[in-house]
């Protein structure tokens, strides 16, 4: 009988799933650290992991181990080339925080836009109430926003955007190769006229070896723009936007994640009351948290059972090189 280690509390309703699977046996470590679980990886079969690192010489104690589903879709902190020389699946989530991280963005960039940090100081400081006379308020209506990164969370936030009256804008050169979807947002295939096109840039594309938004990137950028970034720390360079932020370049910014989280208190955003910032939470919902929690566990019994849809195995391609090679 498998035995799946659950690295990190999730939503009870995975709990649950597992709980009434007869053919499976579990163990919960509440912890969120590699340490907490390495000392059980041991004994598991399959591992659904949460935000934790997982590391090569913690695979290398996971004799056992046949799969690893990660709680959401990420998997920077996971040594894939590890898994594959051992033949480990890596299964991720499907299509559940979409909605969630689309209206995250939305919201940041109303909020950011409206300087609704500011808003809420000129109440709560009577000295500071005069700011409502300087207008540094916009409207988002018949702004040109730049989604870069056209996938699901893309274009979610495409429509949501068009709601508002925006003009949307997309750069993704791999899915102008790979057959641009059909809608009204056109592709701008040149980073450097999609930056200057924009009044508002929104990130929802994968971190790289080097950020894609540096100091050259934002040196483009129409003066006074809105930059939010609910994808990834890393893809946007952080001293850079502080010094764009400071020059005026950049007007307002939202920003969900970050290089190093959480940030140190002397990070030089936290300063900016035109940023607002929140903890890596665009897709923690509770509607969210618990697709998240009951499609990582349904993956493990999935793969159990010979069912498991191979569109969400991120690193089938080396295992079957493996296997090729036996």
């Amino acid at each position: 009988m498998p035995h799946v280690l659950v690295a990190g509390q999730i939503h009870p309703s995975g709990l649950r799933l597992l709980q009434d699977s007869p053919d499976v046996t579990f163990d919960l470590v509440e912890e969120v650290s590699e340490p907490s679980y390495a000392a059980r990886i041991g004994a598991a079969d399959a591992l659904i992991l949460r935000t934790q690192p997982l590391r090569a010489a913690t695979i290398a104690e996971a004799g056992r181990l046949k799969i690893v589903s990660r709680h959401g879709v990420g998997f920077d902190a996971v040594d894939v080339a590890a898994l594959e020389a051992r033949g480990i699946a890596l299964a991720v989530v499907g299509d559940v925080n979409t909605v969630a991280v689309a209206e995250h963005a939305m919201m940041m960039i109303l909020a950011a836009t409206k300087r609704v940090l500011r808003a809420d100081r000129a109440v709560r400081d009577p000295a500071f109430w005069g700011w409502r006379n300087r207008l540094e308020a916009a409207e988002v209506r018949g702004k040109t926003l730049l989604v870069l990164g056209y996938g699901r969370i893309g274009r979610h936030l495409a429509g949501l955007a068009a709601a508002f009256g925006m003009t949307v804008i997309a750069h993704d050169p791999w899915l102008e190769r790979q057959g641009w979807p059909p809608g009204p947002v056109r592709p701008v295939g040149d980073l450097a006229d999609a930056l200057a096109q924009a009044d508002v840039i929104s990130v929802h594309m994968p971190r790289a070896d080097r950020p894609v938004i540096g100091a050259v990137e934002l040196a483009r950028v129409k003066p006074g723009a809105v930059l939010v970034n609910t994808a990834r720390g890393g893809i946007v360079d952080e001293a850079a936007l502080a010094a764009a932020l400071r020059a005026g370049r950049i007007g307002a910014a939202g920003l969900d994640v970050f290089d190093d989280e959480p940030p140190a208190p002397d990070h030089p955003l936290l300063a900016f009351d035109q940023v607002l910032l929140s903890p890596h939470i665009g897709g923690l919902t509770a509607e969210g948290a618990e697709r998240l929690a009951v499609h990582s566990v349904q993956n493990v019994l999935d793969f159990f059972a010979g069912q498991l849809d191979p569109a969400l195995v991120v690193n089938r391609a080396g295992i079957a090189r493996r296997e090729d090679v036996k």
